[in-house]
């Protein structure tokens, strides 16, 4: 978990960035917030942002990183991502985080050796309208477990390696 922060005020007076990354899937969630935000109020936030997917918080900075550094490469892609919707949008990025956020976790992650959202969902997603492109075999009851099952060992396997 960590924080962009600095960012063109949007028309919503969205300034900031909590960035979320969960450590077996590599997946990110870019939630909207103000740099003026309390404690009280992050809270707030993460618990209905967060809480409910029974994540746990590691905290890291960019000048102390507590977790393995995957924090700051998502806020460097994000960052990177960012530039162009200001540059594009202008005052409009917070319009264009969702398509961020699916463009950061429908990207191949070497280290992981997928998508997140194949290690998340079990499957690749290759359009935001559906998850399933015409012909794909459909997994189902037992044999969808099993395909979820699999994937995290493999992906518990190549993080041990790595």
């Amino acid at each position: 978990m960590d924080f962009v922060v600095g960012l063109p005020k949007t028309l919503g007076k969205f300034d900031s960035i909590w960035v979320v990354v969960d450590k077996l899937t590599k997946s990110a969630h870019f939630i909207l917030v103000r740099i003026y935000y309390n404690a009280e109020k992050l809270a707030k936030v993460y618990v209905k942002e967060i809480d409910e997917l029974g994540t746990q918080l590691n905290f890291s900075t960019s000048l102390h990183p507590q977790t393995d550094g995957h924090s700051e490469r998502t806020i460097q892609v994000l960052e990177d991502m960012l530039r162009t919707c200001v540059i594009d949008f202008g005052g409009h990025w917070d319009k264009f985080l969702p398509l961020c956020e699916f463009s950061y976790n429908n990207s191949y992650h070497s280290n992981i050796d997928m998508t997140p959202f194949e290690a998340l969902y079990g499957r690749v997603c290759r359009s935001l309208i559906g998850w399933f492109e015409a012909g794909d075999v459909k997994p189902l009851g037992v044999y969808l477990v099993k395909d979820a099952q699999d994937k995290v060992r493999s992906i518990q396997a190549k993080l041990i390696a790595a």
